[in-house]
């Protein structure tokens, strides 16, 4: 089977490739066939196993393709990809191409992880924000925003040449936002395309290997991921984890009320053991820009955008990385890997902790292990339970089953919202949850309702959508503000002003 990574000269692919080829650098999904799995159960975090590979179930990956639109990064992965090759027991073939409709022809799964913009279209959401003194965050608040309208015109082209060239593939979207860009396509690929992230993810095995130090669940095999069931919920970038249950006891009040056992949860570090134990649930991380903007604008402030930080780290890489031995260019990523995860959302810890995020924290991000068993389950693998990003009402009703109601009853049903679902041959299903309490379901309509504004501002080209889009977002506290954002966005960044021509 062949597999096109879209945004191929990116700086993950190695890791992708290692997963394919069953080399173990993916950590295993929040998924496995969990007891109960017509409730909201589900699994946290599994041992690293093998990818599609002949060893795994599902399909194999044949090739892999990678599409970017730079071609001199391409040569690079290449390269790395080649040193890789030889130490994998079933490293695919890959091919490179800057020629979108080559990519996707033949495709059986398209992972879409681009970056519309580059990395000075990054820094220019951070910094056109922050000059108005409103967080600069690549996702969160009015970058986020921005981001989108500059994307959304080229994932909407994806996805009309991947329902025209290869309707029968799966589309699994990295691209960020990545629940605004996974709705913006599912106009032209409808449940065929799915969104995740490993923020929720990482959340999930933090969690879980802490509560179940005390009841034998002290690995994360996929014997043990039985015994787990959980409720999850919200957007992409803001959601909560609210229940976790071992052998159907829920450990979570537990786990809130232990100061060692919060001490191992990087967002309860991040947010305070207080506010947590407050609001009765374990917030995700991106959660610390709402729950603590003031803070979080003032520490960005005072130092480099983490898109300066990346800017300067990448260009170091490709420079080095670029005709250097493939065995050198992989000893340069390797080096630039860890200090990238070791630097995630610095501008979110206090300055004496910026340098310091723990090991295992570190270990737990990463989808391309998560990617690769969504693609098992949805081609005859084992089922899976898995945290995605997908229409508040997805799915079809089975045999003799009633039609899917929408899990969040307040939002629209067509909204993506990002929820544990069930995972299989026959589709992606969102499994039930408890009502969302008012606080949580406001911030979730608040920014649900500036990320359809932006979809309807970049459908119709209209400044005046978009300007309702950055002042409706709860992190924008003034229409003047607002506006002076898109005018900042669309005189810094040319796909953002090419939006609205």
């Amino acid at each position: 089977m062949k597999l096109t990574l879209i945004g191929g000269g990116g700086f993950r692919v190695p890791q992708l490739f290692s997963a394919i080829g069953g080399g173990g650098l993916g950590r295993g999904p929040v998924g496995g066939d969990p007891a109960g799995a017509g409730a909201a159960g589900g699994a946290a975090g599994a041992a690293p196993r093998a990818g599609l590979s002949a060893d795994s179930a599902g399909p194999t990956v044949t090739e892999l393709c990678l599409h970017d639109v730079d071609a001199s990064r391409l040569d690079t992965m290449r390269a790395i990809l080649s040193h890789l090759a030889p130490t994998l027991p079933h490293p695919p073939r890959v091919t490179v191409t800057t020629d979108l409709d080559e990519a996707i022809t033949g495709a059986g799964f398209i992972f879409s992880a681009m970056r519309v913009g580059g990395i000075d279209g990054r820094i220019a959401d951070e910094r056109v924000a922050l000059d108005l003194g409103v967080l600069g965050q690549e996702t969160v608040g009015p970058g986020g925003l921005a981001y989108a309208m500059r994307t959304l015109p080229v994932a909407s082209r994806l996805a009309s040449r991947v329902r025209e060239l290869a309707p029968d593939a799966w589309v699994i979207n990295f691209t960020n936002p990545a629940g605004l860009v996974t709705e913006a396509m599912r106009e032209f690929l409808g449940d065929r395309v799915i969104g995740i992230c490993d923020t929720p993810i990482g959340l999930m095995r933090r969690a879980t290997r802490v509560a179940g130090r005390g009841v034998g669940l002290t690995s994360l095999d996929q014997a043990s991921l039985e015994r787990v069931s959980f409720d999850y919920v919200g957007l992409n970038h803001l959601g909560w984890l609210r229940r976790l249950s071992i052998d159907g006891v829920d450990h979570l009040p537990a786990l809130l009320a232990s100061d060692s056992a919060l001490e191992s949860i990087e967002e309860a570090r991040l947010m305070g053991f207080d506010w947590i134990r407050a609001i009765g649930a374990l917030p995700n991380e991106y959660l610390f820009y709402y729950y603590f903007e003031r803070e979080a604008t003032a520490r960005i402030r005072t130092s480099e955008t983490r898109g300066e930080f990346l800017k300067g780290q990448q260009e170091r890489f490709y420079a080095r990385a670029l005709g250097a031995s493939p065995a050198d260019a992989h000893l340069v990523w390797q080096e630039t890997l860890r200090e990238r995860e070791f630097t995630y959302m610095a501008e979110s810890r206090s300055e004496e902790e910026r340098e310091g995020r723990e090991e295992a924290d570190v270990e737990d991000g990463g989808y391309q292990q998560v990617a690769l068993d969504l693609m098992s389950a949805l081609t005859g693998g084992p089922a899976a339970t898995m945290i995605l990003n997908v229409a508040n009402r997805s799915g079809a009703a089975g045999p003799g089953q009633p039609a899917p109601r929408a899990a969040v009853p307040e939002l629209p049903d067509h909204a993506v919202i990002e929820i544990a679902c069930r995972v299989s041959e026959d589709g992606v299903r969102p499994l039930p949850i408890a009502p969302v309490a008012g606080d949580m379901l406001g911030l979730m309509q608040r920014v649900k309702a500036a990320e359809q504004l932006t979809l309807s501002a970049v459908r119709h080209r209209d400044p005046a959508l978009a300007w309702r889009a950055f002042a409706t977002h709860p992190l924008v506290d003034s229409v003047t503000v607002a506006k002076s954002l898109l005018e900042g966005y669309r005189a810094r960044i040319p796909g953002v002003a090419a939006a609205f021509e």
